[in-house]
């Protein structure tokens, strides 16, 4: 086991990475008496019960959701907040959210709102959920016309990134999770790009030691940048590489066409594009990131899309403002900026020729 820190002073808490972490109760960082788990009718047959074992002793609740980003909505999240209130839980208390993006999302943000904000433990068990989206304190629900509108700050006390959760994940959902590994060599580490580009095919085929460095190596970036920039007024906006434009594909697609990270991964390559048009970024290394993604599995092009309607659902994004749209582009690989109100004309001519 490895174990990273969230150096946030008195809200700190560590990243744990290694195999057959699920059943040890030491991990989970909480004493509370009272437990609520948190997960979906895909990951609760495979792992629920090794938690359960785990937290043995305690008072511990249960809530099965359905499963996809469609149920990550104000609905569901009241059902959280209705079992913790029948079962008269307490500001004492801990949620614990076993699954991928969604339910650690949507568990956060019950803990986050709360009796104005209790304990909750990240159990990650996708390859996305364990490099992002468990990590850095971001809690959420999507509104129907605009993803993780809904939402708050609040940071677990702990994640547990049990690599043997990986292999019952489904090749896609695999893929998608190595769209966010990709992001971070992309944004920061040119280094770590290279690494991926000769690593990603024993990546996909789950190899320990390639998967234990990609996790380390992502959660170590992240971890920094949360620990600059916990809010996102400055550097962690770099994170969200990609996401402008995947977070409007994926309302477009009713939260069902896409996942999440597949969404993102033509995020990217938008986002190489337009910065490629805007003369920032070469065409090498353009086609350095559309490679590594497609060999990843991932799509680069969206079909079917109105470049009108697309540009529409970005500008309702929550990281919009009164200036306009605010897009992470790229400089170079391992290089890259926000862009305020980038020129629309270069913009629409991109989104014209990559979504027909």
């Amino acid at each position: 086991m490895e174990t990273i820190v969230v150096a946030l002073g008195a809200r700190s808490y560590p990243i744990h990475i290694g195999p057959e972490l699920l059943g040890q109760p030491a991990l989970y960082g909480t004493d509370a008496r009272q437990i609520c788990i948190v997960t979906n009718d895909v990951v609760a047959p495979l792992y629920l019960q090794r938690v359960q074992d785990a937290l043995r002793g305690r008072t511990v609740e249960t809530v099965i959701l359905p499963d996809g980003e469609r149920h990550k909505t104000i609905a569901t999240f009241t059902a959280v907040i209705d079992r913790l209130v029948d079962a008269r839980f307490h500001r004492d208390a801990c949620l614990v959210a076993l699954g991928g993006g969604v339910i650690g999302d949507l568990t956060g943000y019950a803990a986050a709102s709360y009796q104005r904000g209790i304990d909750f433990v990240q159990v990650p068990t996708t390859l996305l959920a364990q490099v992002d989206s468990s990590v850095g304190g971001k809690t959420a629900v999507n509104h129907e016309r605009a993803k993780n509108m809904i939402g708050a700050f609040h940071q677990p006390v702990a994640v547990l990134a049990d690599l043997a959760t990986l292999a019952s994940l489904p090749a896609r959902e695999l893929s998608a999770g190595l769209a966010e590994v990709i992001k971070y060599g992309v944004i920061v580490d040119a280094e770590f790009f290279a690494w991926l580009e000769a690593h990603v095919d024993e990546l996909r085929g789950l190899d320990p030691t390639a998967l234990t460095h990609a996790i380390r190596r992502s959660c170590e970036i992240k971890a920094a940048i949360v620990a600059e920039d916990e809010r996102e007024h400055g550097r962690r906006a770099l994170l969200n590489l990609g996401h402008t434009f995947g977070h409007g594909l994926e309302a477009l697609g009713r939260y069902e066409r896409w996942l999440h990270g597949e969404a993102v991964a033509i995020g990217m390559a938008l986002a190489a594009r337009t910065s490629l048009a805007l003369g920032w970024l070469g065409p090498r290394d353009v086609e350095r990131i559309e490679r590594l993604l497609t060999r990843a599995g991932l799509p680069t092009r969206a079909t079917g899309i109105d470049p009108d309607e697309l540009l529409e659902a970005m500008r309702g994004d929550k990281k919009a403002d009164k200036v306009g749209l605010k897009l992470i582009l790229v400089e170079a690989l391992g290089r890259s900026i926000t862009a305020r109100s980038p020129a629309e004309a270069q913009l629409r001519a991109v989104l014209a020729e990559q979504l027909k």
